[in-house]
């Protein structure tokens, strides 16, 4: 154990070096931070955590984690917390909630994690969730409709209502459109990482990737001291959204959107490290 900390922490030194790298690198003007820079941040006050959360990035489970830690026993067991709860606000804590002195203390003194996911996969992965399953009317009502009417030619009727049926394309077209952010920031679920955490303001100590999840969460655990009955749970999703797949979505994406779609991820890439996919047409 000691030979894996350590060369774990290596791993994690070249990461938040990585992070400085570019930071410094692509940030000119560093910019305060304001109380909604810090809603997806969740505080343990018992551990002296800061977890900032990513959609498509294993944060359900992390949230289920973040209510056994700070639960004082309530919750043992992190699969046995359904997970529509661990996605209720008041079951957790946001930095935003703090006063600016508490905010500015737990920054200084708290440790601070973030996990990362490649970013064209995860995309792929809320589009999987939020466009294809029956269940997620609000989303398809919400947004299917907006993208079907702008980025389709001669919707149908029922399409324009219900918007359950949007394709991938669509979806890329729509997240292309100037007018999209214009209008509203992007929603959280393919919002870039970047702007989701901040990670050239806010000094994280761990980024976890999706890609060694279960070493990286059972790190953090370790490292705030955490209960050795807390366990970070094992994946089984059978459905998840692989590499493979995701390359397959992108096979009747023209290289030209390609290239705007890759850009407009970019700076994630850069970030943590992601090399461009292999299966981009963009060389």
């Amino acid at each position: 154990p000691q030979f894996e900390q350590s060369s774990l922490q290596a791993v994690h030194q070249q990461r938040r070096e990585m992070l400085s790298h570019v930071c410094s690198r692509y940030t000119r003007k560093r910019r305060l931070l304001q109380p909604d820079d810090l809603r997806h941040l969740v505080v343990d006050d018992t551990h002296g955590l800061l977890y900032c959360y990513v959609p498509k990035v294993a944060c359900t489970n992390w949230k289920r984690v973040m209510m056994v830690l700070t639960g004082q026993g309530k919750y043992r067991d992190p699969l046995a917390i359904p997970a529509h709860e661990a996605h209720v606000p008041s079951n957790l804590r946001s930095l935003s909630e703090y006063s600016v002195p508490e905010i500015n203390a737990r920054l200084r003194t708290y440790l601070k994690f973030v996990f990362v996911r490649e970013p064209l996969e995860r995309l792929v992965s809320a589009y999987r969730n939020k466009f294809t399953l029956s269940y997620n009317t609000a989303f398809h009502k919400r947004y299917g409709t907006r993208i079907v009417r702008r980025h389709r030619r001669e919707p149908s009727q029922r399409a324009l209502e219900r918007g359950d049926d949007v394709r991938f394309d669509e979806f890329v077209y729509y997240l292309l459109d100037p007018r999209t952010q214009q209008e509203e920031p992007f929603n959280e679920h393919w919002e870039r990482v970047h702007s989701l955490c901040h990670p050239c303001i806010i000094h994280y100590d761990v980024v976890g990737k999706y890609e060694t999840l279960a070493q990286d969460a059972n790190y953090v655990l370790q490292l705030v001291g955490a209960d050795a009955s807390v366990k970070f749970p094992a994946s089984s999703k059978t459905t998840r959204t692989t590499d493979n797949m995701t390359a397959q979505f992108f096979q009747d994406i023209s290289p030209f959107y390609q290239r705007r779609l890759f850009n407009l991820y970019k700076m994630d890439y850069l970030l943590f490290n992601y090399s461009i996919p292999s299966y981009l047409r963009i060389r």
